[in-house]
């Protein structure tokens, strides 16, 4: 699977280098020697998306050093706050950018967004958090680059009954249903919404019998989920034995929530999350978070990269594989004790 990927990754950069070399060969018919790019991003506090951003300026570098096509890159965070995004996408197209790359605030708000970029005729790569349907519907120029949402849930679903199956221990008071919270990101977010509901149907789908106990809100972030947990802790004591969280960072608040408390091991929930992040496989090799599911962060780079310079460079766009002629969906992977060694070693 791991080679799967890292062929994926490779047929990308072929991509990136095969138009920038054709854009080269023709540079002296009036083609760009360079691209300004406006990257907008919802928070940068969020740590997955903090890294998938340092990938995503990796590739553009590595577009200059290897192609000698100069691609120039600004990125702006908004902080949470889809009003002052819009002002700074307005800011980027100002400022000349030919090319927007979007990790909205509110998925479900892109209008303003959209009606600027189309003025400007300056098409947009949403990533990372994909708009509704309809709206990619707007304009022709709209891209979007991430991940399936189902696919990751249902990976954290199996990781999850494949550990409850094999260690009968989690069922602590042994009553043949496992005791479960779930700690969720932003209230209405679309992955966080299917992250929830496929990881519980695909434990269900296992034949685990499952009892919830609470779901709390903690907007992808680790200290609000220590605070959501350690509330849970209070309530149900121990009687929590699974903790499913949406992303890296609420699994690793829900672990330091039970270190503040002292909680013996015996008394501890297993804990799964989703992304991949630095911290999360950490905690995985360390066998404090027992998986998580790896969103592949480079890869997803590396195509918004590959279709940024299609664009840019105006060469390119027919070579580009989309689903529904603007989507780009990388695959997730699970990431267990047992293979983490070789993600660490990527990151």
């Amino acid at each position: 699977m791991m080679r799967w990927r890292t062929r994926t990754v490779m047929v990308i950069g072929t991509g990136v280098c095969t138009l920038l070399l054709c854009a080269c060969g023709i540079r002296r018919t009036a083609v760009r020697d360079k691209v300004q790019v406006g990257v907008a991003c919802y928070d940068q506090g969020d740590t997955f998306l903090n890294e998938m951003v340092d990938c995503l300026r990796d590739q553009f570098d590595k577009i200059k050093t290897e192609n000698g096509a100069h691609m120039a890159v600004t990125v702006r965070e908004a902080a949470g706050s889809q009003r002052t995004q819009d002002d700074q996408v307005k800011e980027l197209l100002d400022e000349g950018c030919q090319v927007l790359c979007v990790n909205l605030v509110d998925r479900a708000d892109p209008s303003a967004i959209i009606d600027l970029a189309r003025e400007y005729d300056v098409p947009i790569i949403f990533f990372n958090r994909e708009p509704v349907a309809e709206d990619m519907l707007q304009w022709e120029k709209l891209y979007y680059v991430g991940a399936d949402a189902q696919q990751s849930g249902e990976m954290q679903g199996e990781l999850a009954a494949a550990a409850i199956l094999s260690d009968q221990q989690i069922d602590r008071n042994n009553d043949g249903r496992i005791q479960y919270v779930v700690l969720e990101g932003e209230p209405g977010h679309q992955d966080a919404i299917i992250r929830t509901e496929s990881a519980v149907n695909t434990l269900r789908n296992q034949g685990i019998e499952l009892e919830k106990l609470s779901c709390g809100i903690a907007n992808w972030n680790r200290a609000q989920a220590q605070n959501r947990m350690m509330q849970m802790i209070s309530q149900y004591q121990n009687n929590i034995e699974l903790v499913l969280a949406n992303n890296d960072d609420m699994a690793l608040g829900a672990i330091d929530a039970y270190k503040k408390l002292n909680v013996t091991e015996a008394a501890l929930p297993v804990f799964f999350g989703i992304d991949g992040t630095k911290a999360g496989l950490k905690a995985v090799a360390d066998t404090e978070l027992y998986a998580t599911v790896y969103n592949d962060k480079g890869g997803q780079a590396a195509a918004i990269a590959n279709l940024a310079a299609s664009i840019g460079f105006e060469k390119g766009m027919d070579q580009m594989e989309f689903e529904n002629g603007k989507y780009i969906y990388l695959p997730y992977f699970k990431i267990t004790s047992e293979n983490v060694n070789e993600f660490l070693k990527e990151s």
